[in-house]
């Protein structure tokens, strides 16, 4: 049996936009995508604001029924209590977050949250009933050292070591030496790498649950690029972060399919 996943493009505006500069974004894209007849059943959209945009960007997509996901950038590994700072998986879901970002890159190397620390958010996550996008990746370093994919594979395994086999997850794969580059892996480098995580989930949670589990690529993605990655077979949508700040570029690569050679 083939199993159809519906492609995910995922904005991450990390630091950026206040709520009245999300509202007015979020507005544009949306009116952007249905000017273009932008089917989101086809291929889902999601921004993931600040923590602070939340709420605004709730709001709006609640009160004008608009189809685009919201998602969180992060969320802390303890329900409630004296975590001064932090942000509960509980919290997040009464603000109809559906998707949260763990383990990306920059919280792993600015905060220093190692594997054991992204498993136990990766729990809460489940926990709230929030779709945590596992974030894993490789350094040039990293890359030289193991070649590609032994860190991304190790860093997933860690990750899952405490929910259930049937949770849904979703996999982002960003080399952290094409991040912010410019320079993206090419299609073939992506595919190798998520071909080896789907393997990998193939033996931690079962053949039907690693078939079903969308695998995306993030690192310098561009309405140039994308059209190449989500030609390959085992890459299910991209985690895009600079690009997601400019309306017409984000629309663009949400549109992916429209594109010339898809």
């Amino acid at each position: 049996m083939v199993t159809t996943r519906t492609p995910l493009i995922a904005g991450n505006w990390k630091m950026n936009l206040d709520h009245l500069q999300a509202i007015a974004f979020v507005q544009k894209l949306a009116w952007s995508l249905k000017d273009a007849k932008h089917d989101h059943s086809s291929v889902e959209a999601a921004v993931f604001p600040p923590f602070t945009d939340l709420r605004s960007v709730q709001t709006l997509l609640d009160a004008d029924g608009l189809s685009l996901v919201l998602g969180a950038q992060d969320l802390s590994a303890h329900d409630s209590g004296a975590y001064t700072g932090e942000v509960s998986g509980a919290s997040l879901a009464k603000l109809d977050v559906r998707y949260v970002l763990v383990g990306h890159s920059e919280r792993r190397t600015l905060h220093a949250e190692d594997d054991s620390v992204v498993a136990s958010k990766v729990a809460a996550a489940h926990r709230h009933g929030l779709v945590p996008v596992i974030c894993v990746g490789e350094t040039a370093d990293d890359l030289e050292t193991h070649g590609p994919s032994a860190v991304p594979v190790a860093q997933l395994r860690a990750s899952l070591a405490d929910v259930p086999a049937t949770a849904e997850i979703v996999v982002a794969y960003e080399p952290v030496w094409a991040i912010g580059s410019g320079k993206a892996a090419t299609a073939e480098q992506a595919e190798q790498v998520c071909a080896a995580l789907r393997e990998a989930l193939v033996e931690i949670v079962g053949a039907d649950r690693a078939a079903a589990t969308r695998i995306l690529y993030g690192g310098s993605v561009k309405s140039s690029n994308i059209a190449s990655f989500m030609r390959e077979p085992n890459v299910d949508g991209a985690l895009v972060g600079g690009a997601s700040l400019d309306v017409d570029e984000f629309a663009s690569i949400v549109r992916f399919e429209s594109h010339v050679g898809v």
